[in-house]
């Protein structure tokens, strides 16, 4: 198990910095707008989204360490592990083989990094995007930011959420396989729910600079590689069918809401989330004209 944690800490902190931008938020329109090209597409302000790379970092490189550092579940704990109260469309993570779950869970750790770098990148094929990529790197990055600190700090994810993970159950693995401090966050699966972020990402930018382009046929494409990632991570023995469903809910909706944000233009209006240590909430700011 040790062998797999720094890698996959390693991930969680380089992809934050992909990612830990906007819990604490830069979907920010009220600073340069007025120089923005009437044909630009998305307001970004570049400064404020350094600094909140950087903050996101800072916040939650300590929530990596306190959800990996969970105490091992006891004996009594593995003993009142009950199969009969999952419910039925969770239990088909109760029936698979375990010679192969270790192959699935560096798989699905492996496969990570490119679907956050080269998927993205798709996009510079498209000439009228491509002119933009410095804006929508930028926004790559909140959204990553949103989406792993929600993982990280919301009431849904393992900071809250005590659920065991489906290998917990399998009596024929090693005892202390099964008792492991990581066992316990199974709720939800953020592998999930970042690919579902990145491909849903793609899919609204897309459609944005092509409108004629078929958003059926996008996001059902966008559907693809998060359904791929949350039936390997079941596979693995490490979420429920219902774990990746949310995981899948919450990078799409990000996905698609955070390039939407950011087509407003809204004179004097800062829109963000705030985060600090035991809350997490809107923060909105308006900034009154001088004259």
């Amino acid at each position: 198990m040790a062998k797999k944690n720094f890698p996959h800490i390693f991930l969680n902190i380089s992809h934050t910095v992909v990612i830990c931008a906007l819990f604490f938020c830069q979907i920010t329109f009220c600073q340069t707008n007025d120089s923005l090209p009437k044909t630009k597409i998305y307001h970004i302000n570049r400064i404020t989204g350094g600094m909140i790379i950087l903050g996101g970092l800072a916040t939650d490189y300590p929530a990596i360490g306190r959800i990996k550092g969970k105490p091992s579940l006891t004996p009594a704990e593995i003993t009142a592990l009950n199969p009969g109260i999952i419910n039925p469309l969770d239990r088909w993570a109760l029936h698979l083989s375990t010679n192969n779950y270790l192959f699935y869970s560096k798989l699905s750790d492996d496969i990570e990094p490119p679907i956050f770098i080269v998927l993205p990148a798709i996009l510079g094929f498209d000439k009228k995007i491509r002119k933009d990529w410095l804006d929508l790197f930028f926004m790559y990055c909140e959204g990553h930011v949103i989406t792993f600190t929600f993982y990280n700090y919301s009431w849904l994810g393992p900071t809250f959420q005590q659920r065991y993970r489906p290998l917990t159950y399998y009596t024929n693995l090693p005892l202390d396989t099964r008792m492991s401090g990581n066992n316990r966050n199974s709720a939800y699966s953020g592998h999930t729910a970042s690919v579902a972020y990145t491909t849903f990402f793609m899919a609204k930018v897309y459609s944005d600079y092509n409108p004629d382009a078929s958003k059926f046929l996008l996001y059902t494409a966008a559907l693809i590689p998060p359904l791929a990632m949350g039936y390997i991570r079941v596979r693995a023995l490490a979420h429920f069918p219902s774990d990746d469903m949310t995981g899948l809910t919450v990078g799409s909706i990000i996905g698609i809401v955070l390039p939407e944000l950011h087509k407003m233009n809204y004179k004097g209006i800062t829109l963000g989330m705030l985060n600090m240590p035991g809350a997490a909430g809107l923060d909105v700011c308006w900034t009154l004209p001088s004259h």
